[in-house]
C-alpha cells in the first residue's frame, strides 16, 4: 500500500486472503454533499451542537439546543454514514457527527481523513490493527484504509476529509522525515496499532467513497469481498493510521502575540489544521494578549471551539460546539470589549481546532441549518434594517 505512485510512504501488509477479490458491487447513496457559496460574503457562526438531538450524552460537548432538521445522533447513527457536511470546497470537507452505533466497514478512496474526537471514546478497527480513541484525539486515517468506528457510548467527532494526504507540516520535519526539536510534538506522541487484527467473515461489504460524476464529484459504492478484509497477520512500513492527542501538543508562546502558524498541527494540499490549547500567553509588560485585527488575505479561517473560554470572542455568542467562519476578504479580530477584558491576563484556558483553507469554502447542508444569522453584526452592534 503506497502513496504518490509508490514514490512516497508505503507499507507491506501480509493478508491471508486475496485482497483484490470481490463478489459484488452496488451503489451507496451518499447523503447531501452539495454546497452553497458564502454569498453575500459574511463571517458566520455555526452552532454544531444544534445539529443533533438535545441532551444526548452528558458533560462537555453534550447537545444543548434544539435539533435542526432530522433528529439524529441517537440509536443507529454512526461516524461514517451519519456525518453532516458543514463546509467544503475542492480540497477539503468539514463534517460533524454524534454517533452511538458501530459504523460499517469504510474506506475513503479520495484522500486522508483527520477525525477530531470532541467527546467520548471508542475503538477504530483498521486493516492494520486497532486504535483506542478518546476525547482530544486526532485520528489520522490514510487514504483507502479499510476501517470501522466502534463508539463506547456517545462519541462526538469533527471530521476533516482531504482530497489529498494529511500529515505533519514540512517545517517540522528533517529532510529524512524525523520530527525536529522545535516541533510542538514528537514521534512518541503518535500512537499506531500495536497488534494485528483478525476477523472471520463471508461476503463482507465495504462502504467506499470515491470520485465520480455526482453533483459534488463524489460518489459511493458498496464493494463486497468473499472474506473479511481484517485478515492481515502482520505489516511493516511507514504508512499506517495513528492517533495524536491534543493534550500532547506543546504550545509555542512569546513575549508578544504569536501568529497562527505556531499553532499548526497538520497540513494537506491547500489547507492546514491548527490547535489552540491552554497556554501561557504574552508576557511583555505592555502586551495585549488577544489577537490583533487582521486580514488573512489568502485564507478562510474556520475555528471549532471545543472547550474553555475563548477570550477574543466574548460577547459574540460563541461557545463550545461553535464554528466561526472568517472568510478571506474580511478583516476580523476581537469582539468589542475583549481587548480591555484581556489586559493583565497571562494564561488562556481554551481549546479550539482551526482549519485554514487557501480556496474559499462553501456552506454544506449542516452549516446552512445552524447558521445563527447574527454573528456578522456583533462588531458593530447592529445589522440591516
Amino acid at each position: 500500500m503506497g502513496e504518490e505512485g509508490f514514490s512516497s510512504d508505503s507499507s507491506l501488509l501480509y493478508h491471508r486472503g486475496i485482497p483484490s477479490a470481490m463478489v459484488d458491487a452496488r451503489i451507496w447513496e451518499l447523503p447531501d454533499l452539495g454546497t452553497t457559496p458564502n454569498h453575500p460574503l459574511l463571517p458566520r457562526h455555526l452552532k454544531l451542537h444544534d445539529l443533533f438531538a438535545p441532551g444526548l450524552g452528558t458533560g462537555p460537548g453534550a447537545g444543548t439546543g434544539p435539533a435542526i432538521g432530522p433528529v439524529i445522533g441517537g440509536a443507529g447513527i454512526d461516524v461514517v454514514t451519519g456525518r453532516r457536511l458543514v463546509l467544503g470546497n475542492g480540497d477539503v470537507r468539514l463534517s460533524y457527527v454524534v454517533a452511538t452505533a458501530p459504523s460499517p466497514l469504510y474506506r475513503n478512496a479520495i484522500g486522508d481523513e483527520c477525525v477530531f474526537v470532541e467527546a467520548g471514546s471508542g475503538t477504530v478497527q483498521t486493516v492494520f490493527g486497532e486504535l483506542p480513541v478518546e476525547s482530544g484525539d486526532f485520528v489520522m486515517i490514510p487514504r483507502a484504509t479499510v476501517h470501522r468506528w466502534l463508539p463506547d457510548g456517545v462519541l462526538r467527532a469533527y471530521i476533516v476529509e482531504g482530497n489529498s494526504h494529511i500529515g505533519p507540516p514540512r517545517k517540522y520535519l528533517s529532510r529524512f522525515g524525523q520530527l525536529l526539536e522545535h516541533s510542538p510534538y514528537c514521534e512518541r506522541d503518535l500512537h499506531g496499532p500495536t497488534a494485528p487484527l483478525s476477523v472471520d467473515g463471508v461476503d463482507v461489504p465495504v462502504f467506499t467513497k470515491h470520485r465520480g460524476n455526482g453533483p459534488s464529484g463524489i460518489v459511493g459504492s458498496i464493494v463486497v469481498g468473499p472474506h473479511h478484509p481484517f485478515d492481515v497477520v502482520g505489516w511493516d512500513g511507514c504508512l499506517y493510521p495513528y492517533t495524536f492527542n491534543v493534550r500532547d501538543f506543546e504550545p509555542i508562546t512569546g513575549r508578544v502575540h504569536q501568529p497562527p502558524p505556531v499553532h499548526q498541527v497538520f497540513e494537506g494540499t491547500n489547507f492546514v489544521i491548527c490547535a489552540f490549547v491552554p497556554r501561557k500567553v504574552d508576557y511583555h509588560p505592555l502586551a495585549i494578549p488577544v489577537p490583533y485585527y487582521h486580514s488573512n488575505v489568502d485564507s478562510d479561517e474556520i475555528m471549532f471551539y471545543v472547550a474553555g473560554d475563548y477570550e477574543a470572542r466574548k460577547g459574540s455568542g460563541i461557545g463550545p460546539g461553535s464554528v466561526s467562519v472568517h472568510p478571506g476578504g474580511h478583516s476580523h479580530g476581537p469582539q468589542p470589549g475583549a481587548v480591555e477584558a484581556a489586559l493583565g491576563k497571562d494564561y488562556f484556558d481554551e481549546l479550539a481546532v482551526m482549519v485554514d483553507t487557501f480556496r474559499p469554502l462553501e456552506l454544506g447542508e449542516g452549516g446552512r441549518a445552524v447558521d445563527d444569522g447574527a454573528y456578522a453584526w456583533t462588531w458593530s452592534g447592529r445589522g440591516p434594517a
